[in-house]
């Protein structure tokens, strides 16, 4: 009864709910660029932070966020930055310095369209760049696709959680529209997240301990490699964390696999082609790496086809196929440019691939 007393309710939207979720994870800094669409977590965390117990920091670039972010997680603090697509673009070598350096924070990135300077609109083109490694070198990201305001805020505190667990930065991967729609969210209690200086921690105090060092040069190819095949081993241990969403595919003839904003409008098409007599069913990934590969594999054996939909040219349907490994055909409907796919444009795409093989069955 005193955890539900603790929770407050409120009406916010997305980029200030995910902000005042980072002040109730504890935390420490913020060092960010503006950019639209996601100005608002710069603009909310700077008027909170005179009265809450945190730094922030406008930068004079994305290069500079990242790099004191860097600095900052090695120090132990618990550390955050956001922005969106050419700003996450520009901060990758410092990811991959972090990721190297197996320094924990996380990462905001609330796209737009692209390439190129593109269009403040919504998009999901950053895929590729978030779950493949945008940088140099063998590496990976946590990465959390939230569909709500809601889990713009939950997925702040699992982003925290998740990369103080493994050691590595993690990155909520919105979108434009989710960043500034405005949805009803519980917020949980101030300072509910725990929170421990680590002990390899660069703090400065070495009287009790030895130095503690954190690099991610290695001159010597063997070291370079014993540091990979760690990494390697850190990110197979992930696999326990995959998340997803699985709505009416006990008995689909046809399922989705959407992740983000293109899940939420995918299960409206899925509802209306149930309307219609067809089965339609959905997988929505939460966690883009670790990917939820087993179970399409295992739902690859007992459906006809997937579809995968997506805010871009066609991206995570790569991963999809991977999954399915050729046990059915995996189509693909995608808008991009910031153009957000309807409702009634998927359940065309949904008709076009089930009504053919019913007429054959016929």
């Amino acid at each position: 009864m005193k955890e539900n007393m603790e929770k407050e309710i409120r009406l916010m939207k997305g980029n200030e709910a995910l902000a005042e979720a980072a002040i109730r994870a504890g935390m420490d800094a913020y060092f960010g660029y503006p950019i639209t669409p996601q100005s608002e977590i710069l603009e909310y965390l700077e008027e909170q932070s005179p009265k809450r117990n945190c730094v922030v920091l406008q930068t004079e670039s994305e290069l500079a966020s990242i790099n004191m972010i860097y600095g900052a997680a090695g120090a132990g603090a618990r550390v955050m930055t956001s922005s969106s697509s050419p700003g996450i673009s520009l901060m990758q070598e410092g990811i991959s310095y972090i990721a190297a350096a197996e320094l924990p924070c996380l990462l905001v990135n609330v796209v737009r369209g692209g390439p190129g300077l593109g269009t403040i609109q919504p998009s999901q083109g950053d895929y590729f760049q978030a779950v493949k490694g945008g940088g140099h070198g063998d590496y990976r990201l946590i990465v959390l696709a939230p569909a709500t305001v809601q889990e713009m805020v939950d997925f702040v505190f699992e982003g925290f959680r998740l990369a103080e667990k493994y050691r590595n930065p993690a990155l909520i991967l919105a979108d434009g529209a989710l960043g500034q729609m405005m949805e009803k969210v519980e917020l949980p209690a101030e300072g509910s997240l725990p929170k421990v200086v680590p002990a390899w921690a660069t703090t400065g105090k070495t009287k009790d301990r030895e130095r503690n060092v954190i690099t991610t040069l290695h001159i010597q190819p063997e070291e370079m490699e014993a540091m990979n095949l760690r990494l390697e081993k850190k990110y197979a241990e992930m696999q326990c964390e995959v998340r997803y969403e699985e709505i009416n595919t006990s008995d689909a003839e046809i399922i989705l696999v959407a992740f983000g904003l293109s899940a939420r409008i995918s299960q409206k098409a899925c509802d209306l082609a149930r309307e219609k007599g067809i089965k339609a069913g959905i997988i929505r990934p939460m966690t883009l790496f670790p990917y939820p590969s087993n179970i399409l594999a295992e739902l690859a054996e007992k459906i006809d086809a997937f579809l995968v939909v997506e805010m871009n040219a066609g991206q995570m349907v790569e991963d999809v196929r991977l999954a399915v490994n050729g046990k059915v055909p995996v189509h693909f409907k995608g808008r991009k440019g910031g153009m957000i796919p309807t409702p009634e444009e998927i359940l065309v795409e949904i008709e076009k691939i089930v009504i053919p093989k019913q007429v054959l069955q016929d």
